[in-house]
């Protein structure tokens, strides 16, 4: 079973669970996370203190999808249509590594906007 993860901004809380591979591993081991939420279409990104190459680059993500991007050295939150989509396939700017899936419902995501505080942070056990 991977790490779980809380995404918090307001009173929204959405959960997560990152994969078992080594960059999801080192993003893991850097929480929590406090920062500005950036929003493009249905995608919340913002810069995080891991500076890594990827391995497994894809073109494409699923809702729900969280995601590396080197380009930006962003955590990714992928909930719908990108302004890259041709439909509801959530598009990434430009290649990523999937790192985590979200547990519904990120939908919840929807009601953050740019500029807004979020968190992340490991599930206490």
């Amino acid at each position: 079973m991977g790490k779980e993860i809380l995404i918090k901004a307001g009173a929204m809380v959405v959960k997560g669970e990152m994969k078992e591979s080594s960059l999801a591993g080192r993003i893991y081991d850097a929480l929590p996370f406090n920062v500005r939420a950036s929003t493009w279409g249905k995608e919340i990104y913002f810069e995080i203190p891991v500076k890594s190459a990827i391995e497994n680059p894809v073109n494409e993500v699923e809702k729900g999808d969280i995601a590396y991007w080197p380009e930006g050295r962003c955590l990714c939150l992928f909930f719908g249509p990108t302004p890259m989509s041709d439909g509801e396939k959530p598009i990434p700017a430009s290649t990523v590594e999937v790192v985590g899936k979200m547990v519904p419902d990120y939908k919840e995501l929807e009601k953050v906007k740019s500029g807004e505080k979020v968190s992340v942070e490991r599930v206490k056990s």
